[in-house]
């Protein structure tokens, strides 16, 4: 069912009005600047993981409290980039947040409730895979949310960022955007893959219908939402793997931060005294199917 759906959609679409990747290249050539620089992927990424646990050290020592927002496209590669950034770092200290559908009672508190719940304590960093911008996206779009509710969010969350911001918080947003062409060619391997389907949902294809939609929410939420003291970061997300690096290092570039001396650790002398312990047998071990 899904395959015939995608490939309709895939043909209708064309490329994301909001990225013009051709004209982007053609200003930085006409400019002089270079269009990007070529790495080893894996060896750039390690560096950059290194300096990331540098810096949740700092966030730590300084008892900063530090909000990432992610938003974009679907596809558009937000986890995998969320993936790269915490696969290194301490659960502890960075922790994700990604909230599922409102339940019934949440549909009656104040919007922003649950989503202040989450917020980061001293020390903390926050990485939201989507967030209160689900109101202006994919509840606007789809019709989740009545008329009043949306404008009134377009009025309260600067106010609410302003007010997260006068409190200490570092709020960071990212939106990712991508193509429609890569949009397609990512559904077509995530139908493939095994391991990838279960990212792809109804609501993925009812966001291929309705491109344009969410192009122009989007639009609106940005005019209404990209303030001076949070501004919106977009990321050309066509290829994942530079707009991953892309996204560490501009994160790392949010806050300055120190390299603080490692803590001189001590290991304690191995206890060695004889001790007679169950027979091994008495326990129960998983097969061994692989050898």
């Amino acid at each position: 069912m899904l395959q015939p759906a995608i490939s309709r959609l895939g043909a209708q679409m064309g490329k994301d009005i909001e990225t013009n990747t051709n004209l982007q290249n053609l200003s930085a050539a006409i400019s002089g600047q270079r269009l990007g620089v070529d790495c080893d992927y894996d060896k750039e990424l390690r560096r950059l993981q290194v300096e990331l646990v540098k810096f949740q050290e700092w966030v730590k020592k300084e008892g900063l409290r530090v909000v990432v927002i992610f938003e974009g496209r679907d596809g558009a590669g937000k986890g995998g980039s969320i993936k790269r950034i915490t696969e290194s770092l301490n659960p502890r200290v960075c922790r994700v947040v990604a909230l599922p559908a409102p339940t019934e009672r949440e549909k009656t508190q104040w919007y922003f409730q649950r989503y202040v719940a989450h917020l980061p304590a001293a020390g903390e960093i926050v990485l939201f895979d989507r967030s209160w911008y689900n109101r202006a996206g994919v509840e606007r779009v789809m019709g989740f949310c009545t008329e009043a509710e949306y404008s009134e969010f377009l009025r309260s969350c600067p106010e609410f960022e302003r007010m997260l911001v006068r409190s200490g918080i570092v709020l960071i947003k990212y939106w990712f955007s991508v193509s429609g062409e890569e949009q397609e060619r990512r559904f077509q391997d995530r139908l493939k893959n095994p391991v990838k389907r279960w990212k792809l949902s109804p609501m993925d294809l009812e966001s291929r219908s309705r491109w344009v939609e969410y192009s122009r929410a989007k639009d609106e939420m940005f005019a209404h939402t990209d303030i001076k003291q949070a501004p919106w970061h977009v990321v050309d997300a066509d290829d994942k793997k530079r707009s991953r690096l892309n996204v560490i290092r501009h994160l790392l570039n949010q806050i300055p931060y120190k390299e603080l001396p490692p803590q001189t650790l001590t290991l304690p002398p191995l206890d060695r005294r004889k001790y007679a312990r169950p027979p091994i047998d008495d326990q129960n071990f998983i097969p061994a199917y692989y050898r």
